[in-house]
């Protein structure tokens, strides 16, 4: 038998077992789960956005047709009127700072517990996993306290505050596994080298972590982007709060004014950043929870 007739029979066999292969039905319901989901939430977000660019007769005459005279002086209204703008600004501020101090905090932790070796380790990681599953609103008092004590009440500096400490269990547990799955051989090589601890951690293997750096950052950003409960018990000055108390007190505001169109058009600016975000960066997202769960 030549090679060439024995290249095609192990072609036939594959061909076979090809043709042999069945489909997938089990996972069709799912699929189908998936895709409408999908659609609805495609559908929603269109249909607030166009709602946005209406005039308030048109979003009850016309709820589903695409507007012929964009209205984009509904966004300008909103922003300048209504202070969503100065909120845009504070949630930009709150949440970026929020997000630098959470890695700073948690990225030396997540090394500690998943590369070193010490007493006591195993219960300090079951520690800041509990933290996690805390509810929000056992902490209001003692954190309102804490926070008056400190005289941070209803300031930006006292969010960040309890932003960064109520977020680091849930970004130390993501890092952890990440850090666990760099090979060791590289942090060995550097210690060979003479690098100290410190170096090896930030000239190797912080470097090494950046999609899951990346990762934990976006899963905070969006977290507290949309954060309301917090910042709805800390924050009563109007010039100090974020985004989602804006939008929360526009919406009170509909009760007496009926601009449903402004109202769409200050969700539409909540929500644009996040999908944003989402759209540019979900490999990266996908990269980092897939690396950071396989050691």
């Amino acid at each position: 038998m030549t090679e060439r007739s024995m290249q095609l029979g192990q072609a036939n066999v594959l061909t076979g077992k090809q043709k042999r292969k069945r489909f997938p039905w089990g996972q069709v319901p799912s699929y189908l789960f998936l895709g409408a989901w999908s659609l609805f939430t495609i559908f929603a977000l269109s249909w607030v956005a166009l709602a946005s660019l209406k005039t308030n007769r048109d979003v009850f005459r016309e709820p589903f047709q695409i507007p012929a005279d964009p209205q984009f002086v509904n966004y300008e209204r909103v922003w300048l009127t209504s202070q969503v703008g100065t909120s845009f600004i504070n949630s930009l501020i709150i949440v970026g700072l929020s997000v630098l101090l959470i890695l700073v905090v948690s990225a030396p932790a997540a090394y500690i517990l998943s590369r070193a070796r010490f007493r006591g380790r195993g219960l300090l990681t079951m520690i800041y996993i509990g933290g996690i599953g805390i509810p929000y609103p056992l902490l209001f008092i003692p954190l309102f306290a804490l926070l008056a004590g400190l005289r941070l009440i209803n300031t930006m500096g006292g969010l960040i505050l309890i932003y960064v400490s109520l977020s680091v269990p849930f970004t130390v547990y993501i890092l952890t596994g990440f850090f666990s799955s760099l090979p060791q051989e590289l942090e060995d090589a550097a210690v060979i080298d003479g690098a100290t601890s410190f170096q090896v951690f930030r000239k190797v293997m912080l470097p090494l972590a950046a999609p899951g750096l990346i990762t934990a950052s976006i899963f905070n950003f969006i977290g507290l982007w949309n954060e309301f409960q917090l910042a709805l018990i800390f924050i009563q000055d109007p010039e100090q709060r974020p985004l989602s108390l804006s939008l929360y007190t526009l919406k009170n505001s509909m009760t007496y004014s009926g601009d449903w169109a402004g109202l769409f058009a200050g969700v539409v600016i909540v929500i644009v950043p996040t999908i944003v975000l989402f759209v540019v960066l979900s490999e990266r997202i996908i990269s980092g929870m897939t690396l950071g769960s396989v050691k």
